[in-house]
């Protein structure tokens, strides 16, 4: 395929230095168009297919709550770790067991604030009243993505004023130099007119061309990564691909990251869309189905518990009650159960006990004071993908 051109080059300072900064091209691609068909088309299908059997699968699990809150949390993690921090899932699950204790150091907190940025443009999203998908909601998610952590002081909220690049030690060997800031105003007037615009192109694939242009476009000082991710999720919700947020590519990203860098930039240099499209839908299809698989096992081992729970001599109705919170609360303290449960010190102490030895609950400190107990069978399959160093 002969070379597409997808932006110019337009010389700017950063740095000091004089540097050819990419401006992309409006979408959708042209000269030629993308043409769904053959290879391209039997990948469309497979993910928007394995799309279908992840809607399914939501509407099928008991509790559609605690599937998104594992979901959601592993995202936030994954997203986090991308970008560098440290955090694992089970550092915030240990957190949001402590009742009221602040986040234990930065990362957390940013995962934390991953969580909230999403939580707000989910919630806008649904409010009639509420911010259409648009860069003021994303500016606005932006804001809760950075607030009060590193990169609080690179404009939370606000379209960068100045070059940015991407690689190297200074702009003039930098890998990728995104518009300048003159240039921003119209590129992104371009990319929020094509979220709302008429296309034939199926929304699936209209999704990971915004994705790449907005990596492209970088408006950001700050958090660009995390925010064009979120992107891909709201985008399937708004085009009612998803009805819930049950879809996230970060994982894939993770674990294929050289691969992805390759394929953006062969977009940005040869307007190689169809690469990425390949790539980009192949996520999307391996993602949603291991999510189904992932759903499908957690419901297995959670009916298979109750069952267990249910006829565990000792168990009283408080423990029954108890084990119902698990899938949303995997790791729980005593104080939190008195709370949750309204209940008393030493009836919270008895439910935690019955659980411990129905072999659901185990104790995770070894303390004898300030214990925490973690549905760890649970957790287990939940965290795959999620420590550090792990790839898949």
């Amino acid at each position: 395929m002969s070379k597409r051109e997808t932006g110019r080059y337009e010389s700017t300072s950063a740095g000091g230095e004089q540097v050819r900064a990419f401006v992309p091209h409006a979408l959708p691609p042209a000269g030629p168009p993308i043409v769904i068909e053959g290879e391209l088309a039997e990948r469309v299908r497979a993910a928007e297919q394995a799309l279908v059997r992840l809607e399914l699968a939501g509407e099928m699990v008991p509790s559609l709550d605690w599937f998104i809150y594992a979901f959601v949390r592993k995202e936030a993690v994954l997203s986090s770790q991308i970008e560098g921090t440290q955090a694992t899932l089970m550092d915030l699950l240990n957190y949001e067991a402590e009742s009221d204790a602040p986040p234990p150091n930065a990362d957390v907190e940013e995962v934390c604030n991953y969580l909230d940025a999403l939580t707000f443009a989910r919630e806008q999203l649904a409010d009639p009243s509420g911010l259409p998908l648009s860069m003021r909601l994303l500016n606005e998610t932006h804001r809760l993505l950075l607030r009060g952590v590193r990169g609080e002081n690179k404009q939370p909220g606000e379209v960068r004023r100045s070059q940015n690049w991407i690689g190297g030690s200074r702009p003039g060997n930098a890998a990728y130099v995104p518009p300048p800031p003159n240039a921003l105003p119209e590129v992104l007037s371009a990319f929020e007119r094509y979220i709302h615009a008429e296309d034939s192109l199926p929304p699936v694939v209209r999704a990971g061309l915004l994705h790449v242009q907005f990596e492209t476009i970088h408006p950001y000082l700050d958090g660009n990564g995390r925010i064009g991710r979120l992107l891909v999720t709201l985008l399937l919700e708004h085009w009612r691909l998803l009805t819930r947020p049950l879809l996230y590519l970060s994982l894939f990203f993770k674990r294929h990251r050289q691969e992805y860098y390759r394929r953006l930039n062969a977009v940005r240099v040869d307007g190689d869309w169809e690469a990425w499209l390949d790539f980009f839908l192949d996520g999307v299809a391996t993602i949603a189905d291991e999510a189904v698989a992932t759903s499908r096992d957690l419901f297995t081992l959670v009916t298979a518990d109750r069952q267990r729970v249910i006829h565990h001599t000792g168990v009283n109705l408080l423990a029954v009650q108890l084990f119902e919170r698990l899938p949303s609360r995997p790791i729980v303290t005593a104080p939190w159960v008195v709370e949750a449960l309204s209940t008393t010190k030493p009836t919270a102490g008895r439910a935690i006990e019955a659980l411990e030895a129905a072999g659901v609950l185990v104790e995770t400190t070894g303390k004898k004071r300030d214990r925490v107990y973690a549905y760890q069978a649970y957790l287990d399959r939940l965290r795959a993908g999620t420590e550090l160093g792990d790839e898949g």
